[in-house]
């Protein structure tokens, strides 16, 4: 990959969608990770207006500083940058007090339920200052395995870096001096009251899930899977797992098309 002409050509795809929208710029939410951190970075290059927007919810503090660091950071090399932190933690205790026992105590519903709050904050602030939300997902995550929230992390308006794998995330984030801190932070999606990383959830590394990817694209799916060793015979397992479960977040919505007959 040529690095500078791949930044080059995403910061020139954003600057166009965003001229031909009629808008001024672009909504980032920032979560201290390598992905908002390169997103909000290709943004910023564009010369366009930015915001980058924090939104802690029972946030760790590791998570809370990269976060800041990182728009900080944006804010001293790029004029066309602001940052702004919306604190939801009271939102999100409020909003889960009115549910049933039956809604909180499945966990995973309560976690989607913070990234459905932050996305609309987002289009708060997007639709305040007339933006796109640019969304952070990359390409193993949004076309391989599903791991995003639907209506939530998955609620984009355009889709920078879901064209690139987690690995060339990170070399494009090394090409334009993003922060150690944030590069060599295990990837999380910090949902969790506890600090479970992505790998932790999914059962397999990012690499392990690029592999597989890759793997599948090229080969039948009988293919040589038979001659593969054990773990990579596992990690098979799970991407397929995952990308069986989560394709309904991958495909368009279906619609129940009425026969001519019947209208």
């Amino acid at each position: 990959m040529e690095h500078k002409k791949v930044i080059e050509h995403i910061v020139g795809w954003l600057r166009e969608y965003s001229d031909a929208s009629g808008t001024n710029g672009f909504a980032v939410g920032i979560s201290g990770g390598i992905d908002s951190a390169l997103t909000s970075t290709l943004c910023a290059l564009t010369g366009k207006k930015v915001i980058a927007l924090n939104m802690p919810i029972l946030q760790h503090k590791e998570h809370d500083d990269r976060a800041k660091e990182h728009i900080e950071w944006l804010k001293t090399n790029f004029s066309n940058v602001s940052g702004d932190e919306i604190e939801l933690t009271e939102v999100f205790l409020k909003l889960q007090s009115l549910f049933p026992n039956e809604v909180t105590t499945h966990h995973l519903t309560m976690a989607n339920t913070r990234a459905r709050l932050r996305m609309i904050a987002l289009y708060a602030y997007a639709g305040g200052h007339r933006l796109l939300v640019a969304g952070t997902g990359n390409k193993v995550e949004d076309f391989g395995v599903g791991f995003f929230t639907k209506y939530g992390d998955g609620a984009v308006d355009l889709s920078p870096i879901a064209d690139l794998m987690k690995s060339e995330v990170y070399a494009l984030a090394r090409e334009l001096g993003i922060s150690q801190n944030i590069l060599a932070a295990a990837p999380t999606d910090g949902l969790w009251q506890d600090k479970r990383t992505d790998e932790d959830q999914i059962g397999a590394s990012y690499d392990e899930l690029e592999w597989a990817m890759k793997f599948l694209e090229e080969n039948p799916p009988a293919g040589r899977i038979e001659a593969l060793d054990a773990r990579k015979k596992e990690v098979i397992a799970i991407y397929r797992r995952f990308n069986t479960m989560n394709a309904h977040k991958m495909r368009p919505i279906p619609v129940c098309l009425i026969p001519p007959e019947l209208k």
